[in-house]
């Protein structure tokens, strides 16, 4: 010991066999070492000493301890180490009341726990019931599983977690209590699964777990059920039932840590690395479409973020892309495509870039055209349809805008609302298969739209036959390529009434090249034409094509050269601003009050030989760093300029808090100059510069209605007041010449008009004005705010008639604000009518 002293009193008690002072002695020695003394030498050598000696000399110490505890106040830290001392000395003698209540009350606790940390307690109080021969609960087994392989480690407790071996899985979580209820038909699979601790399964690991599954195929599922439920089908039919579990809310709730995330959003980590043996073992069964769907699937369930943490559990999402990208087949490859379109983090996104490259390679193709091959019609028999007879019944599969649905008709073409009995007792299988179709339609949806809006910077072009087979004739992908404009060897096209159109209704039979049309290089009016087109058809584009704000070389930054402060001097949310650069293709780093130094976001443009770069940093709140989560990350950003570099430029690096960016020099590496802006392509320059403003669209603060007073000690109140009625950014211009041209046709249109920056509205008990950029409502008179929060997501409903392009949230938020506030004298919210009715007053 440290303390010699502790020590010292000690030994002369012991050996006076003085057990009372010996007590008090090894209590102020685990008091000096707070509790975990096992791993002070001279400490566990001293306990070593006591255990040897008679019973009836350590009964009489735990008695003494004993005695102590009771005296001592319920919580205190004396209180806990007594007990433990006693564990460590008596685990095979008779305890006294107090004792077995602490016991009893500390026992509860360690169940409780998501991780013991260096309580020494704990696992001295485990051994102890060891000793004693008293099973510990699954609970406990659970927290000490937990704790050996934890963050930190603590030697005493991964032994005591290496003594528990049942139940084979950790307690607490939906799935893993669905997989031991299931029978021990399944424990071998489940220990087998758990010992899945790397990366990537061995050789050895393979072996065994083929072996398993083989052995539980081949296993009557349970006495009196005869063969049946046995098989590899079987087999996999159980996985997957268990993987839909995963991330259910947990069954026992465990006590939330002072610092870090909650333990109760987060997998057990013991669990996770059985689910990760699982997602392996998957792998080794034949391919089948709900083997891909579910990996895929827990992928996004794994990667999502939790406060004080981030993804959940990112090893969990690797070991589903490892057995995804080992499965053959049509149904592996598509997930593999979609995921790749839908994961920001890093790690898992490289996997699947190398998973999705390795089979172009092995197949003699590019990455793109690898994607566009991955995509399936899932039953789709024509463009956006499907009919399947089940029965008398026809069930119609049908894509309208970025939905599928599913209806029903009877045998006389009559709709029927429901499911019809006589498929649901007939044909349950392709009813199950149906639903689930459907809802990979609308996953893989959104995936394609993404990935045609990040098309426009690829440089792709098609030679016309491929383009029609993998775009405009593609069961799926042509409900989104026929809502888009193209370029077929050098003239626009749209697709109306069954066929390719140019501007002027012309149908294009064929052509050799087909390229994305863009609005960067057209003549406004061709612009405006091709607007009108669309409209004139009633076709909604999946994202902003013919109405994509254009950002050309301004005046100022002809002058500033190779830099635009165009979207400087924000304040941006930081994790939401993270979020959407990497869903954009942008490489950013979150900004921690604990680091140096960091590069600036960056977006990398190889087909262009460029690199962009937005510089940003940390908020730290006037230097007093208090706009901090738990985990020691900004909340907000401060955004700078946008550059251009060489893609092979070294990197520039800045202080997370600011300052000047400086370029990373090494091994006598020359510095390299920015482009000029106006040597930088103007799609190029267009496409970035859109991406900024869109970062700063949805993610700046004075997007927030409740920042009125603004923020943290009123901080960002110019700002806010700046931002949140101040000029139109380019994307809100383009909404407001939109609104133009909508607000006419609204039932409305005669309680609204559009003036400069702002949509005004006049209800019947106030006049309102909502600004086009924010979303921000003013009322009449007095510029007086009104605070309206939106209940979710906003989407445009009937009443606000038909929209050009999906996706412009704001947009459907002003529309649904006009709509209500013209009938202001129908609105129930209180909170609402409290503000127009006092101000009014």
């Amino acid at each position: 010991m440290a303390d010699r002293s502790h020590a010292g009193a000690a030994r002369r008690a012991l050996e006076d066999e003085n057990a009372s002072e010996l007590a008090t002695a090894l209590l102020k020695a685990a008091i000096h070492y707070r509790g975990h003394w096992q791993n002070n030498k001279d400490a566990a050598q001293l306990v070593a000493e006591v255990n040897v000696r008679p019973a009836e000399f350590r009964q009489r110490l735990v008695d003494a301890l004993g005695h102590t505890l009771a005296s001592l106040a319920g919580e205190s830290g004396a209180r806990v180490n007594a007990l433990g001392l006693a564990a460590a000395v008596g685990r095979d003698l008779t305890w006294g009341e107090e004792l077995r209540a602490a016991r009893r009350e500390k026992l509860d606790e360690i169940g409780r726990m998501s991780e013991a940390g260096y309580l020494g307690w704990v696992p001295e109080l485990v051994l102890a019931e060891l000793a004693a021969g008293r099973t510990p609960t699954p609970a406990i087994v659970a927290a000490l599983r937990r704790s050996a392989l934890g963050t930190y480690v603590y030697k005493p407790v991964v032994e005591a977690a290496a003594r528990l071996t049942e139940p084979v899985l950790n307690v607490g979580e939906a799935w893993a209590e669905r997989a031991m209820a299931d029978g021990e038909r399944w424990r071998a699979l489940l220990a087998h699964a758990v010992t899945a601790t790397s990366a990537k399964p061995s050789g050895k690991w393979e072996k065994t777990g083929r072996a398993l599954i083989t052995e539980a195929a081949e296993a009557p599922e349970a006495a009196g059920q005869g063969a049946e439920g046995t098989g590899q089908d079987a087999v996999r039919e159980r996985l997957l039932g268990w993987f839909r579990l995963v991330g259910a809310p947990r069954t026992l709730t465990l006590d939330e840590a002072r610092f870090g995330p909650n333990p109760n959003e987060v997998y057990d980590a013991y669990n996770a690395n059985a689910l990760r043996g699982l997602a392996w073992l998957l792998s080794f069964l034949p391919p089948h479409p709900d083997t891909a769907r579910v990996l895929g699937a827990l992928v996004e369930t794994s990667l999502r973020k939790v406060p004080g943490l981030g993804p959940r559990a990112p090893k969990v999402a690797n070991a589903c892309v490892t057995a995804l990208s080992r499965i053959e087949g049509e149904a592996a490859l598509a997930e593999l495509a979609r995921l790749a379109t839908r994961v920001t983090f890093k790690g898992t996104l490289k996997m699947l870039d190398s998973a999705l490259e390795a089979r172009a390679a092995a197949l003699g193709l590019d990455r793109e055209e690898i994607e566009e091959l991955a995509v399936p019609a899932y039953g789709l028999t024509s463009v956006g349809r499907a009919e399947h007879e089940l029965g008398e019944t026809t069930a119609l599969v049908e894509v309208r805008g970025s939905k599928a649905l599913l209806s029903w008709r009877s045998a006389t073409g009559k709709a029927v609302k429901s499911v019809p009995a006589a498929v649901r007792r007939d044909h349950p299988e392709e009813l199950r298969e149906l639903k689930a179709a459907v809802k990979d339609i609308d996953k893989m949806l959104g995936a394609q739209a993404e990935r045609l809006d990040r098309q426009f910077l690829a440089r792709r072009t098609w030679s016309y036959g491929k383009w029609r087979e993998r775009y405009l004739d593609h069961p799926l992908v042509g409900t989104l390529a026929r809502r888009m404009l193209w370029v077929v060897d050098d003239t626009p096209v749209g697709f109306a009434d069954g066929e390719l159109r140019t501007l002027a209704g012309t149908p294009v039979a064929e052509g050799a090249e087909v390229t994305l049309w863009h609005p960067v290089d057209r003549e406004p009016a061709e612009v405006a034409a091709w607007r009108d087109w669309l409209e004139r058809h009633g076709i909604t584009q999946p994202f902003k094509q013919a109405h994509r704000e254009v950002y050309p070389l301004t005046d100022a930054e002809v002058r500033t050269g190779t830099y635009s402060n165009r979207f400087a001097a924000h304040y941006l949310r930081q994790h939401q601003f993270h979020s959407l650069a990497a869903v954009r293709g942008w490489r950013n780093k979150l900004r921690l009050a604990v680091d140096d130094t960091a590069p600036p976001a960056v977006r990398e443009l190889p087909q262009w030989g460029l690199r962009a770069e937005y510089w940003v940093e940390g908020d730290s709140g006037d230097g007093a760093y208090e706009d901090i989560t738990d985990s020691g990350s900004f909340l907000r950003l401060r955004t700078d300029q946008v550059r251009f570099y060489p893609i092979d430029a070294p990197q520039n690096t800045a202080h997370v808090c600011g300052g000047e960016y400086t370029m990373w020099l090494a091994g006598g590496v020359a510095p390299v100059d920015p482009v000029p802006l106006a040597e930088v392509p103007a799609l190029v320059l267009s496409e970035v510069l859109r991406d900024v403003d869109l970062f700063v669209g949805v993610a700046s603060v004075g997007n927030d209605p409740t920042w009125q007073d603004g923020g943290p000690e009123g901080r960002f109140r110019d700002y806010w007041n700046a931002y949140g009625f101040g000029e139109l950014s380019q994307t809100s211009e383009t909404r407001r010449l939109l609104l133009e041209r909508l607000v006419p046709r609204l039932a409305i249109a005669d309680r609204c008009r559009i003036e400069g920056r702002f949509l005004h509205v006049r209800g019947e008990l106030r006049a309102y004005r909502i600004h086009l950029g924010s979303g921000n409502v003013l009322m009449d008179p007095g510029d007086q705010y009104l605070c309206i929060v939106p209940a979710g997501r906003s989407a445009s409903g009937p009443e606000t008639g038909y929209l050009p392009f999906e996706g412009d949230r704001t947009l459907a938020l002003i529309l649904s604000k006009a709509m209500m506030l013209a009938a202001d004298t129908g609105i129930t919210d209180p909170t609402i009518t409290r503000q127009i009715l006092r101000e009014r007053a």
